[in-house]
């Protein structure tokens, strides 16, 4: 199964950095790539246990993606379960998501390991999403 690495870094501590991936107040502004929003409540990577998020662009598009905190290892990591629901709300396959953050010349980085997606398409699909995502992060935190 293909797996996806990626790493950003932005000019933060570790500790700031680490609290836009868990603080749900702070992650609602940038969860999802760019021209999609959460509907409803931000996912909760504060602790171990389910989370869920609904995307959604306000227009024709809401998809839901749901998994379980694996591990949160303030301020180092964060690892998930991951799986889109289909139309009918049925889980999809199940894929593993870390986001690691440690020191770097400019502050802190971002790393996003994405392991065990489908096929090449789905690792191709959810790069798009992460970069686009990680885009978004940048905005926020640095201004456009």
């Amino acid at each position: 199964m293909p797996d996806l690495h990626m790493e950003r870094d932005f000019p933060l501590s570790p500790e700031a950095l680490f609290a836009w991936v868990t603080d749900p107040v702070k992650l609602l502004s940038w969860w999802g790539p760019e021209g999609i929003y959460v509907s409803g409540s931000a996912p909760d990577f504060t602790r171990v246990g389910p989370w869920q998020s609904v995307m959604t662009n306000g227009v024709d598009l809401t998809v839901q993606v749901s998994g379980h905190v694996t591990h949160v290892t303030p301020p180092k990591s964060v690892g998930l379960t991951w799986a889109w629901h289909d139309v009918d709300g049925r889980r999809g396959q199940e894929s593993h998501v870390t986001f690691t953050v440690e020191p770097a010349p400019c502050g802190a980085r971002l790393i996003l390991d994405h392991r065990d997606l489908t096929d090449d398409d789905s690792a191709a699909d959810h790069k798009r999403g992460w970069i686009s995502t990680f885009a978004k992060l940048g905005k926020i935190i640095m201004g456009p």
